[in-house]
């Protein structure tokens, strides 16, 4: 029988940690971060971390496991989510899969060989391709994918350098296409995706206020302490919230500059996000926000998969 695992996704802001820690009490089920920064110890304000009263004792896993200088893969992603699922399930409960990193989610329900994702390996072989890029422009570095993968290239716009050379590093670490990374869904698994979004004037404006409530909270600090720590440099140190404020530390923005672009780049993230999910994967769609029968239509979607066989 496959193990059925609950995933609530979406862009941010969206009310994805109070539906799933509602939901975790409903269905006696533990929640698995599936952010990709919540996995940093210390930086707790800029990537929207749970805390300890709003868990209201249901456990949580995949947060605060790294720190900021430790890189954390896809690779890596995939293996410590999939011990945690048979955890959850070997305790007797439901595996509930919240948050809004798009590609760590699909490499564990489609099944991503990754191959060796060493950092040093990793890092040769990326670095090689960046420079490529910077020497030569995007579209050549774009060019060299279409050569080697013509399928990815079509689904990869030339400008997203990170996506081009991630296609390329694949293909020259496993000797397999990017492309052929889909429709190798798992047999392990027996998803229900649920997706949070609502109207894009509101969304705007929750992700405008959640940026200035974290201003309030010590954003300022904690984005100060990560630059300290070597900015841009540490794996952590490149998340919205954080690399904004480094110029600004530098003196060579305004901090209203800094707090716009800011919220602009998490507007930003969020399209991005939706994109991802909708064109990616099978979301059931829900709006908690502004649609007052949307948690009874969520409640009746989720039993109906619990009971299927």
């Amino acid at each position: 029988m496959k193990k059925k695992i609950l995933l609530i996704v979406g862009p941010t802001a969206v009310g994805k940690t109070d539906l799933s820690i509602e939901l975790a009490k409903k269905l006696n089920g533990e929640i698995i971060s599936g952010d990709s920064m919540q996995v940093y110890r210390d930086l707790d304000i800029g990537t929207a971390k749970v805390t300890k009263d709003e868990m209201k004792n249901v456990k949580h896993y995949m947060i605060d496991i790294r720190n900021v200088a430790e890189r954390f893969s896809v690779a890596e992603f995939v293996k410590e989510c999939r011990e945690r699922i048979n955890d959850i399930l070997d305790a007797g409960h439901l595996p509930i899969i919240v948050g809004g990193t798009g590609f760590y989610l699909q490499a564990l329900l489609d099944n991503f060989h990754l191959g060796d994702d060493s950092y040093e390996g990793s890092m040769v072989v990326r670095s090689k391709w960046h420079k490529y890029a910077h020497e030569y422009g995007k579209i050549k570095l774009w060019e060299k994918l279409e050569e080697i993968d013509p399928e990815a290239a079509i689904k990869i716009p030339s400008n997203n350098e990170r996506r081009v050379v991630r296609a390329l590093e694949v293909f020259e670490k496993t000797g397999k296409l990017f492309s052929d990374q889909k429709d190798q869904a798992s047999t392990e698994f027996d998803p229900l995706i649920i997706g949070l979004n609502t109207e894009r004037k509101a969304l705007y404006e929750r992700i405008n206020i959640r940026v200035d409530l974290m201003l309030n909270a010590g954003l300022v600090e904690e984005a100060h302490w990560i630059y300290e720590k070597g900015g841009e440099q540490l794996p952590a140190g490149r998340g919205i919230g954080y690399k904004e404020f480094y110029a600004y530390f530098d003196g060579k923005k305004e901090f209203s500059e800094a707090v716009e672009e800011i919220k602009k780049n998490s507007r930003h993230y969020a399209k991005r996000q939706l994109t991802w999910f909708r064109n990616k994967m099978d979301v059931k769609w829900f709006d908690v926000l502004s649609d007052k029968q949307a948690k009874q239509k969520i409640d009746k979607k989720i039993n109906e998969w619990l009971v299927r066989e």
